[in-house]
């Protein structure tokens, strides 16, 4: 069966060929933020270009910033980034979004899927496999 998703970004693989893919986090707690950003900062090919705590300011600023990924956690201090993939959708062309998240449920999964996340990582048990698919993902050379 096709995929009938419609991904905020693009499923293709990365434009960023021996260059740096620029990523922003939205994230609401700092211990957590400051583990993502020491463990996606330690990748060659990414580049943390900013950070936002609640959906309004993390959609301002996310097309404002123009990365080329997101890692997105669902609940915010102020919204959701459910509140985040709907004010994206059809405005964020060329951004993928990767769902961070300790509510990794099934259908928390499924809605972030049809509202464009490429994946779903659990805070609990995937921040190793988030940080590998980081980092494939800035690896890819374009199809």
């Amino acid at each position: 069966m096709q995929d009938q998703r419609t991904p905020i970004g693009r499923r293709e693989a990365c434009r960023h060929t021996g260059s740096v893919q620029k990523v922003f986090i939205v994230e609401d707690s700092p211990p957590v933020l400051d583990r993502l950003i020491s463990l996606l900062g330690t990748l060659p090919n990414a580049r943390i270009v900013g950070h936002a705590g609640g959906a309004e300011e993390a959609a301002r600023a996310i097309l404002a910033a123009r990365p080329d990924l997101v890692v997105l956690d669902l609940r915010l201090a102020q919204g959701t980034g459910f509140d985040v993939l709907i004010e994206l959708h059809g405005k964020a062309a060329g951004i993928d979004v990767y769902v961070l998240s300790s509510f990794s449920y099934e259908p928390y999964r499924r809605q972030a899927e049809r509202l464009g996340a490429l994946a779903f990582f659990d805070k609990s048990t995937d921040m190793e496999r988030l940080r590998d698919a980081v980092a494939k993902r800035g690896a890819q050379a374009p199809a």
